[in-house]
C-alpha cells in the first residue's frame, strides 16, 4: 500500500462500457451502455444514439430537463432500480458563472456520470509538540461507508447554496462548530478523481477548506452521522493513509493534499510529482461546473 495506491483506488473506470451525456454541444456526464436500453424506453424525455445519449427536443430549458429528471427518479425508486432519494438536488453546470442546464437528485448523480461536487473540512490545531487533525468516525448506521474514517466534515455541494454557506451548514451539523467559527475556514484549492461504481461513474470535485481550531475545541456531532471524533498527531494520519484503508476512499485524497501542504509530505518522498498530478486528473467531462 502506499499514497499512489490511494489515489488509484479513486480514478479506477474504463469509458469504453459507456456514452457521453450531452445537452447541446455540451458533455455533461456519462451513461453505462448497459442502461441505454432503459432510457430507449422514454423516448419523450432521452434521446439514445450510437454515440451519445441526451434529452429529446422539446426539454430545451432548465426547468424542464429538471421536472423530467425528478419524474424519472420517482419512477426508478418505485420500480426498485434506485435504494432510495434523497431529496437533495444538485446542480448540473455548464461552467463557471453560468447557471445550471439542470438539477437531479444526488441519489442518481452517478446513473447519468454528472459531476457531482463537495466540501471537505480539515480541521487542525497547532501545538507545540507539532501538527494535529481532528478526524471523525462515520457512524454505523449510514448507508454509505458505515464505520469509516472521514473528514472533520464533509459534505455535498446542494443547490442554492455557496461553497462557504454549505461549509457552515455541515460544519454545524457534523462538529458543531458555531458559525463564526467555520467562516474562518480558508479555501485550500480542490481535488478530483473519476471512479466507475456499481451505480454508474463518478467525475467528482471535492472543495478543500482548512480551519484551524481553538486548542481546547471539542467537535460534537448533531446529525447522527458521526461516532465520534478522534484528535491525532499528523504523523498518524499520514501512516494510517500510507499504510491501511481505514479512510473512506475520495478522503484519502484531500489528507494526501493537506499532508502535501503542510510540509509533512515532501520532496523527498519517492514518486512526490506522480502523487501531486494524481490529486487533480483531468475530468472526462467538457465542461466542469467549477463554482
Amino acid at each position: 500500500m502506499g499514497w499512489l495506491d490511494r489515489i488509484a483506488e479513486c480514478n479506477r473506470h474504463d469509458l469504453s462500457g459507456f456514452l457521453p451525456f450531452e445537452v447541446g454541444e455540451k458533455r455533461v456526464g456519462w451513461v453505462r451502455r448497459s442502461l441505454t436500453g432503459r432510457l430507449a424506453e422514454r423516448p419523450e424525455v432521452f434521446a439514445v444514439g450510437a454515440r451519445s445519449v441526451g434529452f429529446a427536443s422539446g426539454l430545451d430549458t432548465p426547468e424542464r430537463r429538471s421536472a423530467a429528471l425528478a419524474e424519472i427518479v420517482r419512477d426508478w425508486h418505485g420500480r426498485g432500480l434506485l435504494r432510495r432519494v434523497s431529496g437533495e438536488l444538485l446542480e448540473v453546470g455548464a461552467g463557471m458563472g453560468e447557471p445550471p442546464l439542470l438539477l437531479i437528485d444526488r441519489s442518481a448523480v452517478q446513473a447519468f456520470g454528472f459531476t457531482a461536487v463537495g466540501v471537505h473540512v480539515n480541521g487542525y490545531v497547532r501545538r507545540p509538540d507539532g501538527l494535529h487533525v481532528w478526524i471523525a468516525e462515520r457512524a454505523a448506521g449510514r448507508h454509505s461507508y458505515p464505520g469509516m474514517l472521514d473528514n472533520m466534515v464533509a459534505g455535498g455541494q446542494p443547490a442554492g447554496l455557496s461553497l462557504m454557506e454549505n461549509v457552515v451548514k455541515e460544519a454545524g451539523e457534523e462538529a458543531g462548530i458555531p458559525a463564526a467559527l467555520a467562516r474562518t475556514a480558508r479555501p485550500a484549492g480542490a481535488v478530483t478523481y473519476c471512479l466507475e461504481t456499481e451505480a454508474g461513474l463518478r467525475p467528482d470535485i471535492l472543495y478543500v477548506y482548512d480551519l484551524e481550531l481553538p486548542a481546547g475545541f471539542q467537535p460534537r456531532n448533531s446529525d447522527g452521522e458521526v461516532a465520534h471524533f478522534e484528535f491525532w498527531p499528523a504523523a498518524r494520519l499520514a501512516e494510517t493513509v500510507q499504510d491501511t484503508a481505514r479512510f473512506k476512499f475520495n478522503c484519502n485524497l484531500v489528507i494526501i493534499d493537506f499532508l502535501i501542504r503542510r510540509g509533512v509530505l515532501g520532496p523527498e518522498e519517492p514518486d512526490y510529482a506522480a502523487i501531486l498530478a494524481g490529486l487533480r486528473p483531468a475530468l472526462p467531462v467538457d465542461p466542469w461546473r467549477l463554482w
